[in-house]
């Protein structure tokens, strides 16, 4: 396992996030996408395939390459870049005093929301990505080191561009989307335990086997279920995408009215999440 370099990549993600100077590597693949679409785009699952194993491929090569000729702490900081812990959690702060940036963490339509529906969809952003933006990269990282981090990375963005139910993505981007969904299957799973865990409540250990499922994503479903019932708050419901209503089920059976307070109950997690990777991490460096 690749312990010490998962310790000081989390570290230095926490103290300095990340580094505006040089172009993020998830940029670079987003430019590779949009390339990739506009030259080779078809309405089909090979196109998609097409995209998916060339990116991985080029993410691949390039990451180990690294591997094999960069000291560990060269490593630590390259695969900081791949963890978002204090990006995420800073954005998600900046949504009880500006509200309206909301439309920049989230796919559904924002001009017309509630300040509970603002509230809820910060609550829900936070959980989710606590699993693809911090649990999953560190899981793979930690398990595969750089290139099994950054391949991770291809694959999410992948989904998060052209992973997409609609005429234009439905079969481009369908073999990423099944692919991240295998990705994140193990992760998603252990932020909700994480969670339930450090928040020490039964109540949302339950709710991951009660509402987890009822999710359309395979995986999102469970660390949304988990803060919702840690918090005491039903996530959830109705929710307009692209000017169309969709009837989303209710995570949690608490209320759905969502305050500020609830973002920051959530946000308390942070601290705790924290000193248990860095702790565990730490152990498990001193073991091996």
């Amino acid at each position: 396992m690749f312990i010490k370099i998962a310790l000081f990549a989390y570290i230095i993600d926490r103290v300095f996030g990340e580094f505006k100077f040089v172009k993020h590597p998830v940029v670079l693949m987003g430019e590779y996408i949009k390339w990739f679409e506009k030259k080779y785009y078809q309405n089909s699952i090979a196109s998609g395939v097409g995209l998916t194993v060339s990116l991985i491929a080029i993410v691949f090569i390039v990451s180990y390459i690294l591997e094999l000729i960069l000291p560990w702490y060269c490593q630590a900081v390259i695969a900081s870049a791949g963890i978002a812990s204090k990006m995420l959690y800073e954005s998600v702060k900046d949504i009880i005093k500006n509200p309206k940036n909301i439309r920049y963490l989230v796919s559904r339509d924002t001009a017309d929301l509630s300040r509970s529906d603002i509230n809820k969809a910060a609550v829900e952003t936070y959980a989710e990505n606590l699993s693809d933006g911090v649990i999953a990269p560190l899981f793979y990282l930690l398990f595969f080191g750089l290139s099994g981090l950054w391949v991770y990375k291809a694959v999410n963005t992948l989904d998060s561009m052209v992973g997409y139910r609609n005429t234009k993505y439905e079969l481009f981007g369908k073999f990423s989307a099944r692919l991240d969904d295998i990705l994140n299957f193990i992760p998603s799973r252990i932020c909700a335990f994480l969670i339930s865990l450090l928040f020490w409540s039964k109540k949302s250990f339950n709710a991951i086997f009660d509402f987890g499922y009822k999710h359309e994503s395979v995986n999102a479903g469970y660390p949304i279920s988990a803060m919702a019932a840690a918090l005491d708050v039903s996530l959830g419901g109705a929710t307009s995408y692209f000017g169309k209503i969709k009837q989303k089920p209710y995570f949690g059976d608490g209320k759905k009215s969502i305050s500020i307070d609830d973002i920051k109950k959530a946000l308390s997690l942070q601290i705790r999440l924290d000193i248990f990777i860095v702790v565990i991490l730490g152990v498990l460096y001193g073991i091996y």
